[in-house]
């Protein structure tokens, strides 16, 4: 398609700033991608954007930097289900890191299984409409039979206003549910939002988990993501044993400005301002669901 025919602008900072603040040791970023090296692991012909590479080296690099020693790296539209850029990176990186990879309904036990080895916990649906057509339930449903014997959770990616036609079908997932960025909520909207009362109401259920990451996302005011905030301490509030946080790097198909990843770890300041909700957010919740074996 055309617009996958076109490299998209750089959306990642080339020099962000160390951290004002010390992250507890094993620190988790439980949402950033790899992308390519297209030379050696090609984007998927059905992409919807063709992103700068950014390959496992540079990923691993921004993470000493920002004082992350652990990631759960997440399989990104443009690579479609061709995971193999993932477990490259997964197996690189020596147990540190695991996976949520996205596949179809055909997919073996036998492809899952060796996903699993190499660090994968999870499957992801996208039902974003910039990232093309939603997932279909039928074969969600064939996926999520496959991995459930596995132990795997479910990670979902969905507009804000797609909720409530979703929370069904989300209801009935017999495996962990993990949401990214908070749900999408249009930050100037506020906590009151139909949508996001809607996904407070949802995550009462312990099966759901949700990412108080995607600041630079649902704001509509820009750095330092004031209005983000309390959207973030609203979940955090709500389950503090099933919240994760990542930083999304590199950042596909943000709007600018391009976000400073350290700019983004000082403010967990705000989101888990005492040691307890920090430790929680950024190594107990993670520990306990990908490293719990």
């Amino acid at each position: 398609m055309a617009a996958a025919a076109e490299t998209s602008a750089r959306t990642f900072h080339l020099s962000p700033k160390r951290p004002d603040i010390a992250l507890p040791e094993g620190a988790c970023d439980a949402h950033c991608h790899v992308f390519g090296p297209a030379a050696r692991f090609p984007y998927a012909p059905e992409r919807t954007y063709t992103p700068v590479d950014v390959p496992k080296e540079h990923l691993f690099a921004l993470h000493r930097h920002l004082g992350l020693s652990r990631g759960v790296i997440v399989q990104a539209s443009c690579h479609g289900s061709d995971n193999r850029a993932l477990v490259d990176a997964l197996e690189a990186g020596g147990g540190r890191y695991r996976g949520i990879a996205m596949v179809k309904a055909d997919v073996t036990e036998a492809a899952l299984r060796d996903l699993h080895a190499a660090g994968v916990r999870g499957v992801r649906f996208n039902f974003v409409r910039h990232l093309g057509a939603g997932a279909a339930f039928e074969a969600m449903r064939a996926v999520i039979k496959k991995i459930r014997p596995l132990g795997w959770h479910v990670v979902v990616h969905f507009d804000a206003d797609r909720l409530a036609d979703l929370t069904a079908e989300l209801n009935s997932i017999p495996v962990p549910v993990v949401i990214d960025h908070m749900g999408r909520p249009d930050a100037s909207l506020g906590v009151a939002q139909k949508p996001f009362q809607l996904l407070l109401g949802l995550v009462r259920d312990g099966r759901f988990w949700v990412k108080v990451s995607g600041s630079e996302r649902i704001t509509r005011q820009g750095p330092p993501y004031d209005d983000a905030v309390p959207f973030a301490r609203a979940l955090m509030d709500a389950i503090p044993d099933r919240v994760l946080w990542g930083t999304d790097f590199p950042h596909p198909n943000i709007r600018p400005p391009i976000p400073d990843d350290g700019a983004l770890v000082d403010l967990l300041a705000r989101i888990a301002p005492t040691p307890g909700e920090m430790q929680a957010l950024l190594v107990d919740n993670p520990t306990r669901l990908y490293w719990s074996e």
